[in-house]
Formats: structure tokens, sequence, C-alpha cells
């Protein structure tokens, strides 16, 4: 029973399977008039349909088999050669140039229906040409993304992924319509996000291939030179989240002060490896070994392949040798490891946090996109003794108090929007750079701290050992910041709690004013942010190699680092010319030439030390004031100020110190308190009326000392305000 059975469901399976073999060849009839699309197909069905009586070799069905794979791939590919034979040939067929290249594939007859190429059956049921006509013009043309020439239509196959969890119209109602990207894989359900997806390839220059990301042709590069180095940009070179190869250049004013910092190391040992950790174009890097030479040993790193591609270009368009790296292939155009060449670069694609702990450097320099901080901690790992780390910060919007969540979560800060933000933002990332060199037992010396429009550039020189952190991490204090009057003092050292931390400020606006009137930012750095000997010797190479605008800005900052005008402005140190101006570059040697006091690579003995630590206790005694006062914000309503310049002076014959500062155009760095600070802009500003009144000091009666004339003044006013009052009372008792 069981066999007759099993015999009986055998038969039934190939009844089933001839009556849907007829139903193909039924349908292959009435699509096409053949009895299937490939010729191969035919043949193979013939077989299946005779095998009941016929008995084929199992050799000749395998070689027929193999015949019917070969010929199904080039009879569909001339289809679509035919229309666009010079794409390749993965493009989908809903990819076009013109309207009549989609009409040829869907072999249009007047005497025949026609299904749609790009809609399935259940959605477009066969029809004839002049119908299909207006479905492919109306429903795919019209609402397709053009690109190059090329038409990507809509297409409502079933050729994205569907949940396993949906069946039947539910699969069909999800499926959907969508495009299919020229250059990748991606099926895009929306026109444009479509649009979006397009342009986000042409600004990474992906316009070649279909599943492989191609740089763009060489045709479409610019070449940008800029202090005599040429590099290759794409055109969309200023958008750092679009392209791989981000170039400002507005930051040529970062760039040329970061060389002149990289020089003046270069100048006290010989060679030094310096790393540009985010190579990008490799412009940094290669204004380094194209200017410096022999100086320095030079390592480009990036992560991107595209951007290391790119450095490389660069690199040989400006006649240097690239040294090959170790994991790199071998087949490349490039110098091999034993040789040295003082115009070889080398160029590696790592992350930069790997780099910088595999490798030990002299000099670092980091410019991310974004914040610095994390990668703080392995640049301060493996960086050699009195070498020099500087970083480009450009998250400006946490760092200028605008996003202040975001400088809370990355550098562990509270900041609020002062009129000194921009120094608040170079100690917020000082601060940060102390903690993390801490870490690794190792203190900072700040060299530079320069705070502009785009970035917030920082250069220190590192100090190994238990001592220098120390003394580093304890310049890392809180700021009470008065809301009122914008006074501002650092908190004392010491852990304990004060009961009225408001004592602390020059101010009264406590004692005046309702309620809180003071917060507490920070940490930040307290100490000093310049180093007046570095800053000269920068100077002297921006003469030296012509970088015209660095020399202004370097100017100002050595005039705000000995916090003097721009009058007083010399070339020379005001002290000793054989004084060490920073640590690690000159020694103080009464008979000898100023080239002898150069010390090359680290300490020589443990007395250097000991004079270093001393000239740096000297050099902090005589430290430019914290912070600055903004002339604007502290003018006088209904009185004219005096001019900048006019006003420094009047300031310094007071007995104060007083500089301009770079980090606001009418800023003024000053050790005079606020009030005397008021009590001066006051003296020396005229009453707006007045109309061809020269200018100078409101003259008050009597003698009276400049603290007190602004407290007479308002004595006045008050006196003068209670007067009226009386009158007015007095008239109106008599009214009524």
């Amino acid at each position: 029973m069981a066999a007759a059975e099993a015999a009986e469901a055998a038969l039934g399976l190939r009844q089933e399977q001839q009556e849907e073999e007829e139903e193909n060849h039924d349908r292959g009839h009435e699509r096409g008039g053949e009895p299937a699309a490939f010729n191969g197909m035919v043949v193979s069905e013939k077989v299946k349909s005779n095998n009941l009586d016929v008995k084929i070799p199992e050799s000749e069905l395998e070689a027929e088999e193999k015949g019917v794979e070969e010929e199904r791939p080039r009879e569909s590919d001339s289809n679509i050669l035919d229309i666009s034979s010079d794409y390749p040939r993965d493009k989908h067929i809903s990819i076009q140039r013109h309207l009549a290249d989609l009409e040829k594939l869907a072999d249009l007859r007047e005497d025949e229906k026609k299904p749609c190429p790009l809609c399935p059956e259940e959605k477009f049921k066969a029809c004839y040409s002049h119908k299909l006509h207006r479905h492919l013009q109306n429903l795919h043309w019209k609402v397709s993304v053009e690109f190059e020439g090329y038409r990507m239509c809509i297409c409502h196959l079933p050729c994205r992924p569907v949940k396993p969890d949906l069946v039947g119209d539910q699969t069909l109602a999800k499926m959907g319509a969508h495009y299919h990207c020229i250059i990748c894989s991606a099926t895009i359900v929306r026109r444009t996000d479509m649009i979006g997806h397009i342009n986000r390839h042409v600004n990474k220059g992906e316009t070649e291939s279909r599943f492989i990301t191609v740089r763009a042709p060489k045709s479409s590069y610019e070449v940008v030179k800029e202090s005599a180095t040429d590099v290759q940009v794409l055109p969309n070179h200023s958008t750092p989240q679009k392209t791989d190869s981000y170039f400002n250049p507005k930051m040529k004013l970062n760039r040329q002060l970061i060389f002149c910092a990289l020089a003046v190391l270069a100048g006290e040992r010989k060679p030094i490896e310096c790393l540009d950790a985010f190579g990008a174009t490799g412009i940094m890097g290669l204004q380094w070994a194209k200017h410096l030479r022999s100086s320095v040993k030079v390592t480009i790193n990036d992560c991107n392949e595209n951007s290391v591609t790119m450095i490389k270009e660069n690199c040989h368009l400006n006649k240097m040798k690239v040294k090959l790296n170790i994991k790199e292939e071998e087949n490349d155009e490039t110098v091999g490891d034993g040789e040295e060449n003082s115009d070889t670069i080398e160029v590696t694609k790592m992350d930069a946090n790997v780099i910088m702990h595999l490798r030990s450097f002299d000099f670092i320099h980091l410019d991310p996109f974004g914040t610095s901080v994390n990668y703080l901690d392995s640049a301060f790992r493996n960086v050699r003794n009195l070498g020099i780390v500087s970083l480009t910060s450009t998250d400006i919007s946490s760092l200028y108090a605008k996003a202040q969540h975001v400088a809370l979560r990355h550098y562990g800060c509270n900041i609020v929007r002062t009129e000194y933000y921009k120094e608040l933002a170079a100690r917020t990332v000082i601060a940060a750079v102390t903690r993390a060199a801490a870490r690794c037992n190792k203190g900072i010396e700040v060299l530079l701290a320069v705070a502009l429009e785009h970035f917030v550039l920082v250069v220190v020189r590192v100090l190994r050992g238990p001592t220098p952190a120390d003394d580093s991490a304890k310049k890392v204090r809180y700021l009470i910041h008065c809301q009122w009057c914008e006074e501002r003092v650092f908190q004392k050292e010491g852990n304990m709690v004060e009961e009225n931390p408001y004592q602390q400020l020059p101010c009264d606006c406590h004692g005046s004013m309702p309620g809180k009137t003071a917060v507490l930012l920070g940490p930040l750095w307290s100490g000093a942010l310049f180093n007046t000997g570095f800053l000269r010797r920068m100077l002297l190479e921006a003469v030296q190699y012509g970088l015209d605008e660095a020399q202004p800005l370097l100017k100002t900052l050595v005039c705000e680092a000995e916090c003097t005008t721009l009058k007083h402005f010399s070339t020379h140190s005001p002290g000793d010319e054989n004084k060490q101006e920073e640590c690690g570059v000159y020694i103080k040697t009464p008979n000898t030439s100023a080239e002898s006091y150069l010390v090359h690579g680290k300490r020589k003995s443990e007395e250097v030390l000991r004079g270093t630590a001393k000239r740096q206790r000297a050099e902090h005694s005589a430290e430019h004031p914290p912070f600055y006062y903004n002339i604007h914000r502290h003018s006088i309503k209904g009185m004219n100020m005096p001019k900048l310049n006019k006003f420094l002076n009047y300031l310094s014959e007071a007995g104060y110190r007083v500089s301009r500062t770079h980090f606001d155009p009418m800023g003024v760095r000053t050790n005079a308190p606020l009030v005397q600070f008021k009590t001066v802009l006051m003296k020396y500003s005229t009453p707006t009326y007045v109309g061809a009144q020269a200018e100078g000091p409101v003259h008050l009666p009597g003698e009276i000392q400049v603290g007190e004339e602004v407290t007479a003044a308002l004595e006045v006013k008050v006196e003068e305000a209670e007067l009226a009052e009386d009158d007015k009372s007095g008239v109106a008792a008599a009214v009524f």
C-alpha cells in the first residue's frame, strides 16, 4: 500500500510540473509570440517536457545548462548595451539616457500588449503601445533624477528588501516606488533624498564606479598655491563634512603661525621629527619640508585613503619624494626604506591616536574637524621632552559659549558669554591640555595662545617630570565672574570653603544688587598665555621666510605678552640680550656669543634644569595681567570716549601696565581694577552735547584725586535728583 501511494504521489507531482510548464509556455506565446524569452530556455523546456519518453545523457544536459547560462547574460546585456553602451553593464534598467531608450526596453508594438519593464504585473497590467508610452512618460520619466546626461527613473519592481513578517498585499504596499543610484548600489525612496544622495557623491568626487568609491578625474582638480607650495584640491575643498581633502584658505594665518613655531624649534636642535596628524591635502607638512629642508623629518598622516592618495600626488607635484611605509604595497613609486633624502616625506594611513601611541615625535600638530580633546592623551604620551604640541580647535560654537552644554561635555568646563569670551576659550583649551599632560606626568609651558574668528590655536612646550606636572596642574583654577559689572578674579588657592566668596571680587555689586550677582566659571588656565622670547624668535622667522600675514599679529602678541604699547615695540628684548627667554633655548653666559647659547637636544646637566626653573620663576613674576576690558562695554552714556591709543597713554600715565590685545580690537589688557579703568575713561571723556570741545579731561572743581572723581560726580547727580523731586512734590501740593 505504501509503495502504491508513493507511486501515485510521484505521478501527481509530474503532472503538476507538466501543467506549470504548459502555462509558462502559453504565457511566453502571449507576450512575445515565442515560447520563452531566451532560446536556451526553449531547449531546456523541451528536454524537460519529453524526459519521460526520451533518455538524454547527463553530460549533454550539463553542457546544455552551461550553454543556457552563457547565453543569458549575452542576450540580456545586448538589450542594455544597445541603449547605454558607454556605461558599465551592472547599471539598473531604470537608468537610461532618453525616453526612447526606455521604450526600446519595453519593445513597443502597436498590435501587441506589452507590460511595463519597471512595474510588476500586479501593479500595471500589460497594455498597448500608446497607453504604455503615456505610462512610461508620466509615471517614470517625468519624476526621474538627472545626472551627467542619464536619467534615474522611478522603479516599482521588488528591488528593495521587505520585512519577513509581511505577506501578500502588505508586501506589495511596502515595496513602493524607489530610485537606483547610478554611482552606488543604494535604493532611495524619495526624490529629494535621491538628489541629496547624488550631491554627496559629487562632493566626495565619486562619479565613476557603481560599487567602488572612485576619486574624481584629475581634470576636475584645482591647484592652489600657498607659500610657494602647490596642492591639488577638489572643487568643494571648503566644505569639511562633504570632502576628503578639506582646504580652508582662511586658515593661512594659522598655518603660518605653526610654521614659525616649528622653525624656532628646528633652530634649537636638528633634525626634529614632526607630525601633521590630520594631513587632508598635506599643505602644512609640505610647507615644513619645502622650507626647513634637512632640519625636519616630516610625517603626514591621515586615516582616509583618498586623502592619503592626494597627499602623495601633492608630494610629487612639489617634487618631494614619498618614503615607503612598511605596511604599504611595494609597487608604489616611492623611496625605499633605506634611502634618506632631505626632500623626503613619510605618508602614513593610520588613526591619529594609533600613530602617536606607536611613535615618538618632537613636534605634533593636531587639527581635527572640531575639538582636539580626543587626541590629547595620545599626543602627550610619547612626545619627547622639550618638544612642542600645537593644536587647532575649530569648535568655536562651544568654546565661544554659544553651546555651553557642549563645552561642558568636551572640556568639563562651565563658561558663559562674557566680554572676554575669546580669552576664556583659549584658557579653556589650555586647561584641558594641562590635565591631559598631567595624566602622563608631564607639565606644560604655554608659548602661544591665539583665538580668532575661525579657530583657537594653542602651542605648548612639554616639560617631562612629576614636578612640572604638579606646577602646571596648580594653575588650573576657577574664575569668579560678576554678571553686573563684568569684574572677574581667579579663586584663591586652597581647599577650604569660604563663607562669602563674593569678598574676593573687587566690586561691591553683591551688596548693592539683589540676589546672586556672580557665577563660577572653569576650571580654567590661570597662568600666562604667551612667552615673550619665543614670540620674538617666531617674529624673526616670519621676517626671514616672508610671512607677511603673520608679522602684524606676532608684533601685537609680543606687545601683549610684555603688556606694552606698540610704540614701545622693538625687535630686541627689553632686558639683557643674553637672558634665556624660555626653557631649553638659551643659556646665560657672559663672555660668549649668542650662537653658543644654543643647546641642542635635551638638557646637558642638572644645573641647566635648576637655572631654567629659577628663570621661569623670575619670568612668571612679570606675567601679563589676565583678561582684558572692552572700552565700548564700559563707556559712559552721553559721553564721547577718547581714542583708543590716547586712552592707553592715559592709563599708562596713571601708573598701570597697559596694552592692546589680539582677542578684541577694542580690548585693553591692563592690571588696573575695573573701578580705576572706568574712572580714567570718564575723566578723559567729553559730553556729547559739547560741539567743538577739544578732547581732554573733564575739569572738576577743587583738587580731587583720580579715584574720587566718579564718587563726587555721582553725589552731585544724586543731590540734583533729590532737589528736583522736592520741587515737583511742592508744586503738586500747591495745586491740590
